[in-house]
């Protein structure tokens, strides 16, 4: 299909204003949560840098896409838009997986079962007498749940040394996180 110069000209305008709009995200973005990032940041706080990462890129977009016909601007400015939802994702998965309360399931559920289980054996060895089969036969069930647990997480913990090592230090990042003391710094409030 044939065009005008005017035409192809307006095409590789608004080609070029998607690319730098688009770089003009990352950029904001790889800063905040990309690949090279090291800390972990809120939903809400990854949100706000999207939108202001969002509003300089579409600014980025209409300081190179101001001629040709409004079809095609639109169209252009619809393409960024779609790469800046993909690329969002991206990053909200990269930041994910900095979180620090990442896994603690697999720790958590069975300290608290260990932990109920050897409170209630306590509490049965105390109460009961010695001559109630019941009760004896309840306490070493008891004592078999926590000492089953307890084999499982250092089965755990040596199968992944490396892992519980980053624990130790995601636990410490969790702290501060829920302590609100979490990194701020790369994001800039309106």
């Amino acid at each position: 299909k044939a065009e005008t110069l005017l035409e192809a000209t307006s095409k590789a305008n608004n080609a070029n204003a998607v690319n730098v709009s688009v770089e003009a995200y990352a950029e904001v973005m790889n800063a905040v949560a990309g690949p090279q990032a090291d800390n972990y940041h809120r939903p809400d706080e990854l949100a706000l840098a999207h939108k202001q990462a969002s509003k300089r890129a579409l600014m980025a977009f209409d300081e190179v896409a101001n001629f040709g016909n409004r079809k095609g601007i639109l169209d252009a400015r619809n393409t960024v838009l779609a790469k800046i939802e993909k690329d969002y994702e991206v990053f909200i998965s990269l930041n994910a997986g900095r979180n620090p309360l990442l896994g603690f399931e697999t720790y958590i559920l069975p300290t608290v079962i260990a932990a109920v289980s050897y409170f209630l054996r306590f509490i049965a060895d105390f109460s009961c007498s010695s001559w109630s089969q019941t009760c004896r036969a309840g306490s070493e069930v008891l004592s078999h749940v926590y000492m089953v647990v307890f084999f499982f997480l250092l089965i755990v913990a040596s199968t992944k040394a490396k892992q519980v090592s980053e624990l130790f230090n995601r636990i410490k990042a969790a702290i501060l996180v829920l302590s609100d003391g979490g990194d701020k710094k790369n994001i800039k409030r309106d």
